[in-house]
């Protein structure tokens, strides 16, 4: 019996039977075009759920809150931006907030959740603008 001789007793060579190297193998490839838009839609599925949950919602109402907080305190108070983070409730740490001085615009958000903007009008002070 020669070792290249399978055990049914036909010669066979294990590497003859293996593709040809540099080329991808049919099944993975097949594999991977049904796995990556699964896992794609599931994560869309997974944000929009969190965006439009009680979550998000509260995550929108943060940012609505401390971006009209840290304008009506820079713009109307006439602060720095130092002392308006002192005025953050317990639980908004999450916020982040960007300030525009050039347009007199404060920019809050909670990261991939929401995003909202306040801006000064010296004639009515700071409004949020619509979302």
């Amino acid at each position: 019996m020669n070792a290249s001789t399978g055990v049914d007793g036909n010669d066979r060579d294990a590497r003859a039977s293996a593709p040809a190297p540099g080329k991808p193998r049919p099944q993975l490839w097949r594999r991977w075009w049904f796995w990556l838009p699964l896992l794609l839609c599931l994560l869309a599925g997974g944000w929009f759920g969190l965006k439009f949950s009680s979550t998000g919602q509260r995550a929108d109402l943060a940012a609505g809150y401390i971006a009209h907080v840290v304008c009506s305190c820079r713009y109307v108070g006439n602060r720095d931006m130092a002392s308006c983070k002192t005025d953050f409730e317990p639980g908004t740490e999450i916020v982040r907030v960007e300030d525009d001085t050039a347009k007199r615009r404060i920019t809050a958000s909670v990261p991939l959740l929401s995003r909202r903007t306040a801006a000064y009008d010296p004639e009515y002070g700071c409004a949020l603008d619509l979302p």
